[in-house]
């Protein structure tokens, strides 16, 4: 069996269109034999639930950089430690409270005035703008429960100062493509890891595999059997990222995605994967 978690943006999805069609031939396939996929993203929770419902994808999500793991009621045939319920999900909560972040934020801008614009002060019409996102998606991407996007048009020795900060407060901050993210002490690796922890206990020989594009999303394919790192729009690799076993998708976004996938799926190019029991 196999077992899927995927990053979002610039992996699954395209980097500029936010298109998942390219990737349409492995999606049905994954549809065709049910294979889990988990979407683990820095995307909101409504903003996943959205291309879930697209995909008519029924499985666990993550959202937020690992802020929110969101289990279905049920999924699981065992017990499963959780928070709250939220909507009919089970809600494991590794990250804090957003308010928390954005008073940070605010705080930091006042007191050392650092170039620094968060989501939670850009009205929507200026996300659709910097994103490309629809309207729609762009009030979706505001409802933040965990992670702070956030812009920033400093130099290095600002950028430094930012770190200290952060660091001195006991939260966390991640370099991104478009946006960086701030957020407590989570990422993508400890919800994926929760997840993983459940889908052993129910399939002990499942292959877990991971797919993602950037730095972010490192956490979380360092703990799968089969990591796929799909090229950026130019043509490279994320350079942060180098790990045992990674294979490297020869093309960026979902065109990557979708070849990698497939080759995954065939039985010959599973058989020959190292340590895993058929």
């Amino acid at each position: 069996m196999i077992i899927i978690f995927t990053d979002l943006d610039g992996t699954l999805l395209d980097a500029e269109s936010y298109s998942y069609e390219p990737a349409g031939d492995a999606l049905k396939e994954i549809s065709t034999l049910q294979i889990p996929l988990v979407m683990i993203s820095s995307k909101t929770k409504k903003e996943i639930e959205s291309l879930r419902r697209d995909l008519g994808n029924h499985h666990p999500l993550v959202s937020e950089n690992g802020g929110g793991t969101f289990i279905p009621e049920g999924y699981f045939p065992f017990p499963v430690p959780y928070d709250k319920m939220v909507e009919g999900y089970l809600v494991v909560e590794s990250g804090i409270c957003y308010a928390r972040l954005t008073e940070f934020l605010d705080r930091i801008i006042w007191e050392y005035g650092l170039p620094i614009k968060g989501f939670h002060s850009l009205p929507v019409e200026s996300i659709s703008r910097v994103t490309g996102l629809s309207i729609d998606m762009s009030a979706m991407a505001k409802e933040r429960e965990y992670d702070e996007p956030f812009l920033f048009n400093g130099d290095d020795a600002q950028w430094e100062r930012l770190e200290e900060l952060v660091e001195s407060d006991g939260l966390m901050l991640t370099r991104g493509g478009r946006f960086n993210h701030l957020s407590g002490p989570n990422d993508k690796g400890t919800a994926a890891g929760i997840l993983i922890d459940c889908y052993r206990r129910q399939h002990p020989d499942a292959l877990i595999v991971g797919l993602g594009d950037a730095v972010n999303d490192l956490p979380f394919l360092r703990m799968v059997d089969y990591p796929v790192l799909v090229q950026k729009p130019d043509g490279t690799y994320e350079p942060g990222i180098d790990i045992p076993e990674l294979y490297r998708a020869p093309q960026p976004g979902p065109t990557g995605w979708n070849r990698a996938v497939l080759e995954l799926i065939r039985k010959d190019t599973l058989t020959s994967y190292q340590g895993l029991n058929m």
